[in-house]
């Protein structure tokens, strides 16, 4: 590291002390708070006197934020608008206690408290519009369009009683507008936007509140948004950053199987643009007193292009890319909500179907050239005659053109999910309240994997020296043993292009029965406690694997019942199956039963002053795992991995101090325990199994502080979390006796497990490790002014963004394969005029271009792809100009 580099370095790292220094003084030195997203938005009466008061549905009853004895934060939509928030990123990078992973939009997951998947399908997180969740159970959230939304909701800590499965470790919860009956309004906003370096982009949205009659009305949501992009992916015909060559060659082991990658014809400058464009439609019927029924629909869809992050080794914001990279990302969410009174009882049915079909290409060259580099054995699907060149025909057939060897990944997935829940709660006249409720969710989910090289289904047998009409050479493909190749007797298509291939339906039921009241013990101090009942299950059937495992005795044909199935398989999906010994339908199920609960005592000390302790309880479910092929011996049986739990200890305080200052803050131990934990079993093919590895511990604190004062509005959020294993966590090891797979009693560290030739360590994560992906500290801090000028509302607001690095795997083998990410500070800049119904801002982000990285990631597993390992950060310098009007 230059001398220049050193200094940038500790100068970052003061930085990044010094604003941690400062926002914790902020909250320690006045007694006072509001979170920051709701400040800024009050800020918008330019002097107004006092706090706007927030209202949130995070206990399924509309409560001041002020009351709620949870951690939550909550984005408004002024404050959405006013940070130029649109996507995921965006609003996770305001919220301290969030992080996110993830290789581009609709691809991202997001992660409370550092609480971050290792194994297992369902998310930790759960993600919700309005009432229905549409969280996914694969990887990748929807990118949720952000306009028209009266706010964000965060809920940091496991919410079980209310939330069910995928809220483990925090909820998002997306709150629309809502139809106004008897009022008309509209608005529109259009935008021309640039990154710094990158290409141009813009985009529109408007909507319209529209009453029909005096008991129904309208509201319809429609928008448009393209983003230019800013990752170069640049031709691999010069050197990489280091100084070395940025050719990569195949087949370097046999001169007969050489091939030199080239990315001349897909190279180009900003190759990840992003196209989004949907919209909404709403109701709101009051056919009696007490009585509305609101049915919505709203609709999305997204295209990605490209990576979305870059390859230090090759240059800032740039990689080498060589083949398609590119999402299509669509979904439609019904939904209808029911809210009326039977008597003094407040009844609610929300009725939710969610569907999403994903299509995504992906680049998976890297993939090839690291088995390229293992040696000769490992090149058999590099030898592959390429049909154009080819000559005569028959037994004077002769073929000399490899075909290209590097792999692609294509991926179609579809999700349609449907929910119910019913929720009752008591009389108000009743000395307690109790809210009880009921919930259903089914969800089917389709997965087609392909990985592949294309022209593979195609290739053809090879003739050549020594072929000809040698009948040794019939129905074989490749190049010969004798010649150095690895000769393949039939196709080794799957099915189209497919080496590897993925055909399987995933179907998921839950059913759950809550309760959560509350009781008034004094006028100053209430108790509430939670309890929720759950039954989840899953049964998957379906083939993955190669030709191989296919015509293998771990596989049937379905039509016949014939073990083994013959390649390619036919069109239509799941005509093999893998063999299930566990299961006599050879279907793979799970089920499991459970329950979650929560306690919160909550103490009025004065006016806008609020103590509360909260014990709250979550999980996630477990699930099956597929039979592994173990090499030489045969098919192990691999039991199911059971659900985890998360067990969250708080004490908070939220307060208000003389109208001008808000101050809100939580303390908090968490046990997580049974981590669902994916690894791979030593001799094991092509798959990956979860169990259930050990336990971890978070300890930490978040807040938020605003201050206000004549025209001036500052505020400040952030949080500290120290998060680890509590324990090694043994490794997980096949018996060839019994052929079975379990979890070793005793481990040593730095020790292989007894019987593998592969150096397999006992220790699969070491004790004390950090859980990776989340900071230490993160936090976000603004100065706004509000000022009238010549009868013009004028703002000027400068934010800032800062985080210290983060780790990036559980095991410390691919965590020094990744590399940590690194602190950083990034500086927001905006300003604007409004004037009767119009208004127009200016804004900068990332004022300065800085490289904030948030996480280190690879497309394929990073043992086998570390030398494509990519850094995704914060979005570089983005600038641009926005234009609106309201009415009404």
């Amino acid at each position: 590291m230059s001398t220049i580099s050193r200094h940038q370095s500790r100068q970052s790292s003061r930085i990044v002390k010094l604003l941690k220094l400062t926002t914790i003084l902020s909250g320690i030195a006045a007694p006072a708070h509001a979170l920051a997203a709701e400040a800024e938005a009050a800020a918008a009466a330019v002097a107004a006197p006092g706090f706007e008061e927030i209202i949130v549905t995070a206990t399924r009853s509309a409560e001041n934020v002020q009351k709620v004895p949870i951690s939550i934060q909550v984005l408004s939509g002024d404050v959405l608008s006013q940070r130029q928030v649109k996507g995921l990123s965006d609003f996770a990078a305001l919220l301290p206690s969030v992080s996110f992973a993830g290789i581009g939009p609709g691809r991202n997951d997001i992660f409370f408290r550092g609480i971050v998947p290792a194994g297992g399908v369902y998310s930790a997180t759960g993600y919700y519009l309005d009432d229905i969740p549409i969280t996914d159970t694969a990887s990748g959230f929807p990118d949720i369009h952000v306009f028209d939304l009266e706010r964000i909701e965060a809920l940091s800590g496991p919410q079980g009683t209310l939330f069910g499965a995928s809220s483990l470790a925090g909820t998002v919860r997306f709150i629309t507008n809502k139809p106004r009956i008897g009022s008309f309004s509209a608005g529109y906003n259009v935008e021309g936007n640039k990154f710094g370096k990158g290409n141009y982009g813009g985009g529109a949205e408007a909507f319209v509140n529209i009453p029909i009659s005096s008991t129904i009305a309208a509201r319809v949501m429609g928008f448009y948004r393209k983003e230019g992009g800013y990752i170069d992916n640049t031709p691999n015909n010069g050197r990489l950053a280091d100084g070395s060559p940025a050719v990569l060659t195949l087949g370097d082991n046999n001169p007969a199987t050489s091939f030199t990658l080239d990315n001349g014809d897909i190279a180009r400058d900003n190759y990840n643009p992003v196209e989004t464009y949907g919209g909404r439609l709403s109701l709101r019927w009051e056919p009696a007193d007490g009585w509305d029924i609101t049915p919505s629909v709203m609709a999305q869809r997204q295209i990605a292009d490209g990576y979305f992050g870059f390859d230090p080794r090759v240059g800032d914001l740039q990689v080498h890319d060589y083949d398609t990279t590119r999402q299509d990302d669509k979904w439609y969410q019904a939904s209808l909500t029911i809210h009326g009174h039977i008597g003094d009882w407040d009844v609610v049915s929300a009725t939710g179907y969610h569907q999403r079909q994903t299509k995504l290409l992906n680049d998976y060259s890297y993939y090839t050239v690291t088995y390229d580099g293992f040696g000769a054995g490992y090149e058999s699907y590099l030898q592959f005659f390429d049909q154009s060149g080819c000559t005569g025909s028959g037994a004077t057939l002769k073929c000399s053109t490899l075909l290209n060897p590097t792999q692609f990944y294509s991926n179609v997935r579809n999700q349609r999910k449907f929910t119910q829940e019913l929720r009752i709660k008591t009389p108000s006249s009743w000395p307690f309240d109790v809210t009880v409720g009921g919930f259903f969710q089914s969800q089917h989910n389709e997965t087609n994997d392909n990985y592949g090289i294309h022209g593979l289904s195609s290739i053809v047998g090879y003739t050549g020296a020594g072929g000809g009409d040698d009948p040794d050479f019939a129905n074989t493909f490749g190049v010969p043993v004798a010649q150095g190749g690895t000769m393949v007797l039939g196709s080794p298509a799957v099915k189209n292009d497919a080496f590897y291939l993925t055909e399987q339906d995933t179907d998921f039921k839950d059913y759950a029965v809550f309760a959560e009241g509350h009781y008034n013990i004094v006028d100053t101090l209430k108790i509430t406690g939670g309890i929720r009942y759950f039954w989840t299950e899953s049964a998957r059937t379906g083939f993955a694997g190669v030709a191989g495992s296919a015509a293998g005795t771990a596989a049937t044909f379905i039509p016949t019942g014939a073990i083994g199935c013959a390649v390619p398989f036919p069109a239509e999906r799941l005509q093999c199956r893998n063999i299930n010994p566990l299961a006599k339908d050879q279907v793979g199920r799970y089920k499991e039963q459970g329950e979650t609960h929560k306690v919160a005592l909550d103490w009025q000390v004065a006016d806008q002053k609020l103590i509360y302790l909260n014990y709250s309880t979550g999980f996630r479910p477990g699930g099956f795992n597929r039979p592994l092929r173990i090499r030489n011996v045969g098919t192990a049986a691999a039991p199911a991995y059971e659900s985890e739990t998360l067990t969250n200890y708080e004490i908070g305080v939220k307060s208000i101090w003389n109208d001008i200052f808000r101050f809100n803050a939580a303390i908090y131990f968490e046990k997580w325990n049974d981590i669902q934990y994916g690894v791979v079993v030593a001799g094991a093919q092509g798959a990956g199994f979860t169990g259930n590895a050990g336990n971890a511990e978070v300890k930490g604190i978040e807040y938020d502080a605003t201050l206000k004062f004549g025209e001036f509005t500052i505020a400040s959020s952030g949080a500290f979390n120290d998060a680890k294993l509590k324990g090694d966590f043994c490794n997980f090891a096949v018996d060839t006796t019994t052929l079975t797979i379990s979890q070793l009693s005793t481990c040593v560290r730095d020790q292989p497990i007894p019987g593998t030739n592969t150096n397999t360590p006992q220790v699969a994560a070491v004790g004390g490790t950090r859980l990776p992906r989340q900071p230490r500290f993160k936090g976000t801090s603004s100065v706004r002014y509000d000022t009238d000028f010549s009868g013009y509302a004028t703002y000027f607001q400068a934010a800032a963004l800062y985080q210290t690095g983060a780790t990036q795997d559980l095991n410390e083998t691919n965590a020094a394969l990744y590399g940590d990410t690194r602190g950083f500070v990034s500086f927001d800049l905006s300003a604007g005029v409004r004037k009767d119904s119009w208004s127009i801002d200016v804004f900068i982000n990332n004022a300065f271009d800085k490289r904030g990285e948030l996480t280190r990631n690879t497309f394929c597993s990073i043992d086998f792809c570390a030398n494509s390992a990519r850094t995704f950060t914060i979005r570089p310098q983005f600038f641009g100009i926005r234009f609106g009007q309201r009415f009404g």
